[in-house]
Protein backbone atom coordinates (compact mmCIF):
# COMPACT_ATOMS: atom_id res chain seq x y z
CA UNK A 1 0.00 0.00 0.00
CA UNK A 2 2.68 2.50 0.57
CA UNK A 3 4.08 1.78 -2.55
CA UNK A 4 1.13 2.35 -4.53
CA UNK A 5 0.82 5.85 -2.49
CA UNK A 6 4.61 6.81 -3.56
CA UNK A 7 4.34 5.99 -7.08
CA UNK A 8 1.33 7.98 -7.13
CA UNK A 9 2.81 10.76 -5.45
CA UNK A 10 5.57 10.94 -7.75
CA UNK A 11 3.01 10.89 -10.56
CA UNK A 12 1.51 13.78 -9.71
CA UNK A 13 4.46 15.52 -8.79
CA UNK A 14 5.45 15.00 -12.23
CA UNK A 15 2.52 16.00 -13.59
CA UNK A 16 3.04 19.53 -11.59
CA UNK A 17 6.25 19.98 -13.15
CA UNK A 18 4.88 19.94 -16.39
CA UNK A 19 2.21 22.16 -15.67
CA UNK A 20 4.26 24.57 -14.22
CA UNK A 21 6.53 24.49 -17.84
CA UNK A 22 3.41 24.80 -20.17
CA UNK A 23 2.67 27.83 -17.99
CA UNK A 24 6.13 29.13 -18.10
CA UNK A 25 6.32 28.84 -21.96
CA UNK A 26 2.61 29.05 -23.06
CA UNK A 27 0.62 30.72 -20.38
CA UNK A 28 -1.83 33.02 -22.18
CA UNK A 29 -3.14 29.62 -23.86
CA UNK A 30 -3.55 28.05 -20.22
CA UNK A 31 -5.30 31.25 -18.95
CA UNK A 32 -7.99 30.97 -22.23
CA UNK A 33 -8.24 27.26 -20.65
CA UNK A 34 -9.00 28.62 -17.42
CA UNK A 35 -11.09 31.16 -18.55
CA UNK A 36 -13.28 28.35 -20.56
CA UNK A 37 -13.96 26.15 -18.01
CA UNK A 38 -15.33 29.44 -16.10
CA UNK A 39 -17.94 29.85 -18.39
CA UNK A 40 -21.60 29.12 -18.43
CA UNK A 41 -21.94 26.66 -21.28
CA UNK A 42 -25.46 28.07 -21.46
CA UNK A 43 -23.93 31.76 -22.70
CA UNK A 44 -22.16 30.37 -25.66
CA UNK A 45 -25.23 29.14 -27.25
CA UNK A 46 -25.67 31.59 -30.68
CA UNK A 47 -22.11 33.13 -30.57
CA UNK A 48 -20.75 33.23 -33.82
CA UNK A 49 -17.48 32.45 -34.91
CA UNK A 50 -15.47 34.07 -36.61
CA UNK A 51 -12.87 33.75 -39.50
CA UNK A 52 -10.43 35.86 -42.22
CA UNK A 53 -9.59 33.76 -45.13
CA UNK A 54 -7.43 35.05 -47.32
CA UNK A 55 -7.31 34.18 -51.55
CA UNK A 56 -4.83 34.02 -54.00
CA UNK A 57 -6.22 33.90 -57.06
CA UNK A 58 -3.55 34.24 -59.64
CA UNK A 59 -2.00 37.62 -59.35
CA UNK A 60 -4.92 38.78 -57.77
CA UNK A 61 -5.29 38.47 -53.52
CA UNK A 62 -7.90 39.69 -51.22
CA UNK A 63 -9.56 38.84 -48.02
CA UNK A 64 -13.24 37.47 -47.63
CA UNK A 65 -13.96 37.75 -43.11
CA UNK A 66 -17.26 38.40 -41.15
CA UNK A 67 -14.89 40.35 -38.44
CA UNK A 68 -16.88 43.40 -39.07
CA UNK A 69 -20.49 42.79 -37.23
CA UNK A 70 -20.80 39.41 -38.18
CA UNK A 71 -21.44 40.00 -41.80
CA UNK A 72 -19.54 38.19 -44.63
CA UNK A 73 -17.53 40.72 -46.96
CA UNK A 74 -14.85 40.04 -49.65
CA UNK A 75 -12.06 43.02 -49.27
CA UNK A 76 -9.78 43.82 -51.86
CA UNK A 77 -7.16 46.38 -50.80
CA UNK A 78 -4.36 47.59 -53.14
CA UNK A 79 -1.50 47.61 -51.08
CA UNK A 80 -2.67 43.98 -50.40
CA UNK A 81 -2.62 45.27 -46.20
CA UNK A 82 -5.86 45.07 -44.02
CA UNK A 83 -5.58 46.41 -40.80
CA UNK A 84 -7.73 46.01 -37.81
CA UNK A 85 -8.78 47.76 -35.15
CA UNK A 86 -11.45 50.13 -33.66
CA UNK A 87 -10.14 53.21 -35.68
CA UNK A 88 -13.27 53.55 -38.50
CA UNK A 89 -10.08 54.03 -41.02
CA UNK A 90 -9.40 50.68 -40.44
CA UNK A 91 -9.80 48.04 -43.08
CA UNK A 92 -11.47 45.74 -40.83
CA UNK A 93 -13.57 47.47 -38.13
CA UNK A 94 -14.03 46.41 -34.61
CA UNK A 95 -16.09 47.47 -32.05
CA UNK A 96 -14.31 45.20 -29.36
CA UNK A 97 -12.89 47.64 -26.57
CA UNK A 98 -9.84 45.34 -25.75
CA UNK A 99 -8.57 45.64 -28.98
CA UNK A 100 -6.77 49.03 -29.86
CA UNK A 101 -7.60 51.66 -32.36
CA UNK A 102 -4.73 50.31 -34.56
CA UNK A 103 -4.34 46.94 -33.22
CA UNK A 104 -2.95 44.72 -35.89
CA UNK A 105 -2.93 43.81 -39.83
CA UNK A 106 -3.20 40.77 -42.36
CA UNK A 107 -0.18 41.35 -45.65
CA UNK A 108 -0.03 39.50 -48.52
CA UNK A 109 3.70 38.73 -49.39
CA UNK A 110 3.77 38.76 -53.12
CA UNK A 111 6.91 36.84 -53.19
CA UNK A 112 5.89 34.30 -51.24
CA UNK A 113 2.44 33.81 -51.94
CA UNK A 114 1.45 33.75 -48.09
CA UNK A 115 -0.40 35.83 -45.76
CA UNK A 116 1.45 37.29 -42.47
CA UNK A 117 0.13 38.74 -39.03
CA UNK A 118 1.29 42.04 -38.04
CA UNK A 119 1.06 43.85 -34.69
CA UNK A 120 0.90 47.43 -34.33
CA UNK A 121 2.36 47.40 -30.49
CA UNK A 122 -1.43 46.96 -29.40
CA UNK A 123 -2.26 46.87 -25.66
CA UNK A 124 -3.70 43.61 -25.03
CA UNK A 125 -1.05 41.98 -27.96
CA UNK A 126 -1.90 40.09 -30.77
CA UNK A 127 -1.92 36.00 -30.33
CA UNK A 128 -1.05 33.19 -33.02
CA UNK A 129 -2.12 29.64 -31.52
CA UNK A 130 -1.76 30.92 -27.89
CA UNK A 131 1.97 32.77 -28.45
CA UNK A 132 2.09 36.53 -28.38
CA UNK A 133 3.06 38.09 -31.61
CA UNK A 134 6.33 40.37 -31.62
CA UNK A 135 7.65 40.30 -35.19
CA UNK A 136 5.55 39.56 -38.44
CA UNK A 137 4.79 36.16 -38.53
CA UNK A 138 3.42 34.03 -40.96
CA UNK A 139 0.00 32.52 -41.24
CA UNK A 140 -1.13 29.17 -42.27
CA UNK A 141 -4.57 27.35 -42.70
CA UNK A 142 -6.46 27.15 -39.60
CA UNK A 143 -4.38 29.15 -37.45
CA UNK A 144 -6.05 30.96 -34.59
CA UNK A 145 -5.93 34.48 -33.74
CA UNK A 146 -6.57 36.68 -30.89
CA UNK A 147 -6.58 40.15 -30.72
CA UNK A 148 -7.37 41.72 -27.44
CA UNK A 149 -9.94 39.00 -26.77
CA UNK A 150 -11.59 38.55 -30.20
CA UNK A 151 -10.96 35.13 -31.43
CA UNK A 152 -10.64 34.27 -35.27
CA UNK A 153 -9.36 31.58 -37.49
CA UNK A 154 -7.15 32.04 -40.31
CA UNK A 155 -8.03 30.14 -43.58
CA UNK A 156 -6.05 29.96 -46.83
CA UNK A 157 -7.38 29.55 -50.27
CA UNK A 158 -4.25 29.18 -52.70
CA UNK A 159 -5.99 27.19 -55.40
CA UNK A 160 -9.57 27.62 -57.60
CA UNK A 161 -11.02 25.34 -59.33
CA UNK A 162 -13.43 25.01 -62.58
CA UNK A 163 -16.01 22.29 -62.17
CA UNK A 164 -17.19 20.11 -65.22
CA UNK A 165 -20.37 20.50 -65.92
CA UNK A 166 -23.56 19.04 -63.92
CA UNK A 167 -24.77 15.54 -65.66
CA UNK A 168 -28.22 16.00 -67.46
CA UNK A 169 -29.92 13.71 -65.50
CA UNK A 170 -29.50 15.88 -62.12
CA UNK A 171 -30.55 19.30 -64.17
CA UNK A 172 -33.34 17.58 -65.49
CA UNK A 173 -34.63 17.05 -61.59
CA UNK A 174 -34.08 21.14 -61.14
CA UNK A 175 -37.19 21.57 -64.33
CA UNK A 176 -40.77 21.52 -62.50
CA UNK A 177 -42.37 18.73 -64.76
CA UNK A 178 -46.38 18.22 -63.93
CA UNK A 179 -46.41 15.67 -66.76
CA UNK A 180 -44.05 13.38 -64.32
CA UNK A 181 -46.40 13.26 -61.41
CA UNK A 182 -47.76 9.98 -62.88
CA UNK A 183 -48.95 6.16 -61.48
CA UNK A 184 -45.82 4.20 -62.25
CA UNK A 185 -47.76 0.92 -62.06
CA UNK A 186 -50.06 1.77 -64.64
CA UNK A 187 -47.15 3.39 -67.21
CA UNK A 188 -44.71 1.49 -66.57
CA UNK A 189 -44.08 0.49 -69.81
CA UNK A 190 -44.70 4.07 -71.81
CA UNK A 191 -42.05 6.29 -69.59
CA UNK A 192 -39.18 5.65 -72.09
CA UNK A 193 -41.59 6.54 -75.04
CA UNK A 194 -43.09 10.08 -72.88
CA UNK A 195 -39.28 11.05 -72.41
CA UNK A 196 -38.17 10.56 -75.81
CA UNK A 197 -41.22 12.23 -77.66
CA UNK A 198 -40.40 15.48 -75.26
CA UNK A 199 -37.11 15.84 -76.51
CA UNK A 200 -37.65 19.29 -78.02
CA UNK A 201 -38.70 20.64 -74.81
CA UNK A 202 -35.56 19.05 -72.49
CA UNK A 203 -33.31 20.71 -75.47
CA UNK A 204 -34.67 24.17 -74.93
CA UNK A 205 -34.26 24.19 -71.62
CA UNK A 206 -31.17 23.38 -71.42
CA UNK A 207 -30.40 25.95 -74.19
CA UNK A 208 -31.82 28.50 -71.80
CA UNK A 209 -29.40 27.54 -68.67
CA UNK A 210 -26.37 27.68 -71.31
CA UNK A 211 -25.84 23.84 -70.80
CA UNK A 212 -25.82 23.27 -74.73
CA UNK A 213 -24.12 26.54 -76.65
CA UNK A 214 -25.30 28.43 -79.00
CA UNK A 215 -23.53 26.99 -81.72
CA UNK A 216 -25.85 23.89 -81.77
CA UNK A 217 -28.73 25.60 -81.77
CA UNK A 218 -30.01 24.17 -84.45
CA UNK A 219 -28.97 20.60 -84.21
CA UNK A 220 -32.02 18.38 -84.12
CA UNK A 221 -32.74 16.78 -80.58
CA UNK A 222 -32.39 13.37 -81.77
CA UNK A 223 -28.38 14.43 -82.81
CA UNK A 224 -28.21 15.63 -79.69
CA UNK A 225 -29.47 12.75 -77.28
CA UNK A 226 -29.97 9.22 -78.09
CA UNK A 227 -32.08 8.17 -75.26
CA UNK A 228 -33.75 5.29 -77.27
CA UNK A 229 -30.77 3.56 -76.36
CA UNK A 230 -30.35 4.46 -72.74
CA UNK A 231 -33.79 3.43 -71.20
CA UNK A 232 -32.28 3.19 -67.80
CA UNK A 233 -31.50 6.96 -67.79
CA UNK A 234 -35.15 7.73 -68.76
CA UNK A 235 -36.37 5.37 -65.91
CA UNK A 236 -34.24 7.27 -63.46
CA UNK A 237 -35.88 10.42 -64.56
CA UNK A 238 -39.63 9.37 -64.55
CA UNK A 239 -39.25 7.72 -61.54
CA UNK A 240 -40.60 9.23 -58.37
CA UNK A 241 -39.73 7.08 -55.96
CA UNK A 242 -38.97 8.52 -52.76
CA UNK A 243 -36.04 6.77 -50.81
CA UNK A 244 -37.27 5.80 -47.42
CA UNK A 245 -33.73 4.23 -45.81
CA UNK A 246 -30.75 6.60 -44.88
CA UNK A 247 -28.32 7.83 -48.03
CA UNK A 248 -24.66 5.96 -47.06
CA UNK A 249 -23.13 7.60 -49.83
Amino acid sequence: MAEFVEVELERRLRLYQTFLKLYEHHSSLLDEILQLETVDKSLLAGVKSFYLQGVIDGSTAYAITNLDEGKTQTLKQPQKIWTIGRDRTSGIHLTNTYVSRRHAAIQYLEDEHSFSLIDFNSTNGSYLNGERVFQPVKLKDGDKIRLGNVVFYFFLNVKTLTLPTVAVELLMQLVPDKDRKVDLSSHQSTKTKVFTEDQDSTVEMLKSIGYIERDFADTPASQLFHLESSPEISEYFLSQQIPNTPCRE
